[in-house]
This record gives C-alpha cells, sequence and structure tokens, in this order.
C-alpha cells in the first residue's frame, strides 16, 4: 500500500508522519514535492537553499520515486496540496490511498501566523486542498478528531484505507528521524519534542481581524471537506 496523505502547513501532518513511522511495516517520504515546487516558483522559504542542494528539484524525478520499490510492504508519504503546480504530474496519485488531512483554518492561521508574518489563502493551501480531493478522491480526516481519541481515529482511519490498526502508531520516540526532510530544523521542533500525539484541542483561538478575513476565505472550502470526513 502507498498512502498519500494530503494536508495544508500547521496541520498535525508531521505528527501522523512519525505515527506511521513507528509501525514497522512502513517506509516514510517526507514531501518530495517541496524542493520542486521551491524551484519551480522562487518562493523564498525559510532553508530554500538547504532544501533544493539536499532534495530532488525535479517533479518527474519525485513521481517516479513516489512509485519505486520500497523494502518495507508499505509506504506513507507526506503531501503538501499547494506543492502541486499545473504541470507536475499527478498519475502517480491514483495508483495511491489519498487521504486528506484538514484542520479548521483558525487553528492552522493561528500556529502558522506565529512562524510567518505574511499569510495568503494560497500559502495555507485550501483551495488547492479541495481540487486536488475532487481530482483523486480519498479518505478525509479531521486532526481535532485524531487529538481528541488517536487510537479511535486511527482505528477508523485504518478500517477505511483496509489496514490493519497497529498500536505501535499510538507513541514515538522524541527527536528527529532520518526520513526528516532537512527543513525539519525550522519547523519541526514541537514534534521532536513529543512522544504521541498532543491532547485535544483548545477552545477556538481569536484571530487579529486581517487574518479572520483570511479564515472566512477559507472556512467554506475545509467545511466542504469537513462534511464528508470518515465517521468514526
Amino acid at each position: 500500500m502507498r498512502i498519500a496523505m494530503w494536508s495544508g502547513p500547521r496541520n498535525l501532518s508531521t505528527a501522523m508522519m512519525y505515527s506511521f513511522g513507528a509501525r514497522s511495516d512502513f517506509s516514510i517520504m517526507d514531501e518530495p514535492f517541496y524542493a520542486p515546487f521551491l524551484a519551480a516558483t522562487g518562493t523564498e522559504h525559510p532553508m530554500r537553499d538547504e532544501i533544493l542542494r539536499a532534495h530532488e528539484n525535479d517533479p518527474e524525478a519525485v513521481a517516479a520515486l513516489c512509485l519505486a520499490p520500497q523494502t518495507t510492504p508499505h509506504v506513507y508519504m507526506k503531501h503538501m496540496p499547494h506543492h502541486m503546480l499545473d504541470g507536475f504530474p499527478m498519475d502517480w496519485a491514483r495508483e495511491c490511498v489519498n487521504v486528506h488531512l484538514i484542520r479548521h483554518p483558525a487553528r492552522v492561521i493561528a500556529s502558522y501566523a506565529a512562524k510567518w508574518d505574511e499569510l495568503t489563502l494560497e500559502m495555507i493551501g485550501y483551495p488547492q486542498q479541495l481540487a486536488l480531493f475532487q481530482q483523486v478522491g480519498g479518505v478525509v480526516i479531521d486532526s481535532f478528531d485524531i487529538r481528541a481519541d488517536p487510537e479511535r481515529s486511527l482505528t477508523a482511519l485504518c478500517a477505511a484505507i483496509n489496514l490493519p490498526f497497529d498500536p505501535a502508531m499510538l507513541n514515538w520516540p522524541a527527536g528527529a528521524r532520518r526520513d526528516d526532510g532537512v527543513w525539519a530544523a525550522h519547523w519541526y521542533g514541537a514534534v521532536h519534542r513529543s512522544t504521541g500525539f498532543a491532547g485535544p484541542e483548545g477552545e477556538m483561538p481569536v484571530l487579529a481581524p486581517h487574518l479572520q478575513e483570511l479564515c472566512d476565505a477559507a472556512l467554506p472550502y475545509y467545511q466542504q471537506l469537513a462534511a464528508l470526513k470518515t465517521a468514526y
């Protein structure tokens, strides 16, 4: 099985990658289209030069890697929909089990704004995620549910994709992983300190007016996907 886990930023996606990486039957790929996205757009992100040096820049080569044989029975790929630019290959995704991880935009924006000053709807990826779901289909899960009850939520996810649940998914050792992208040094600090999923989410954050406008723009995309999420 090849799982393509699609998620916007600041959305429990690294913890989910570590959860599947804690299983003995999975290999991991961490955002393999990130470097091609940076190379194609010229976007200035933290550690841009290091990312381009360390990772494959050609989207066609990355697509081939996504389907390449691995030493484990299964492969888990962490992907971001906004990395998939027009012209990037998508045929490989039709050979995967596609899962779409969503989170309420107010929570995403509050988390992302702590790391990045100027956010746009395209940067947080909600339109791209809905469009990608409409293109490849798949299962929808919400990070709120996972944090509220990891075992129940992951058991339901595994059942939905016909994969036996493994209790190893609930915990992992603290620290970095050999599968981490080089950007982990900037973005993964909290999950490197973790040994499992954080507890339930708190109250919805209060956003500054300009960020609330962004949240209002993103909310309809989130709501369309949330209406399709896996029932527990």
